[in-house]
Parts: C-alpha cells; sequence; structure tokens
C-alpha cells in the first residue's frame, strides 16, 4: 500500500483526510485522519487530532488520538492528549499527559 509522506522541512495546515498510511517527518497543524497507519517519526511535530487504523509517535503530538487499533509511544516520544484505542504501549522514555481510553 502507498504512503501519504509529509517530509521533513514540510508544514502543513489545515485538514488532512487520506486512504493510505501516513509518515509525517515535517509538521502538521489541524486535523489529520488517515484510514490505517500514521506514523509521527522523531524529531517530526503534530499539532492536531489524529484518528485513523493505529498510530505510532517517535516525535512530538499535541492533540487527542483516536485509532481502531493499537497507539505506540515510542522512546524520546512527547505525547500531550487524550488517547483512545483498543491497545496502548507507552515506551520507556516516553513521555504522556493525557488520559488513556481503551475501548474495545
Amino acid at each position: 500500500m502507498a504512503s501519504t509522506i509529509i517530509g521533513a522541512g514540510i508544514t502543513v495546515e489545515g485538514e488532512i483526510t487520506t486512504d493510505e498510511d501516513v509518515v509525517v517527518a515535517g509538521t502538521v497543524r489541524g486535523k489529520l485522519t488517515a484510514k490505517d497507519a500514521v506514523t509521527i517519526e522523531h524529531g517530526a511535530t503534530v499539532e492536531a487530532d489524529v484518528s485513523g487504523g493505529s498510530l505510532v509517535v517517535a516525535g512530538s503530538l499535541t492533540g487527542n488520538v483516536s485509532v481502531s487499533e493499537r497507539a505506540d509511544l515510542q522512546q524520546g516520544a512527547r505525547v500531550i492528549g487524550n488517547v483512545k484505542a483498543s491497545r496502548v504501549t507507552i515506551a520507556d522514555g516516553a513521555q504522556f499527559k493525557g488520559n488513556v481510553d481503551m475501548d474495545v
């Protein structure tokens, strides 16, 4: 499956909706909706509500998250906001401030 990539040095403001996976290496502000996986790479900044199939965060995310499968906060991730997912993992070294709702 193809991926939508927001590269380092690119800033997108507004609403993003896609049927593909999304990889963010730059900056996104607004709202991000993906049918499948959302990946926020190390060094990336997302100031948006995020929804999709799954989420992997290695960078910075400020906003609420709603994913149908799993949310993985990797080492070095910084997340401020509420996370709703069926499974949530928070790695040692990740920063998280918010609430977790593990809805099945």
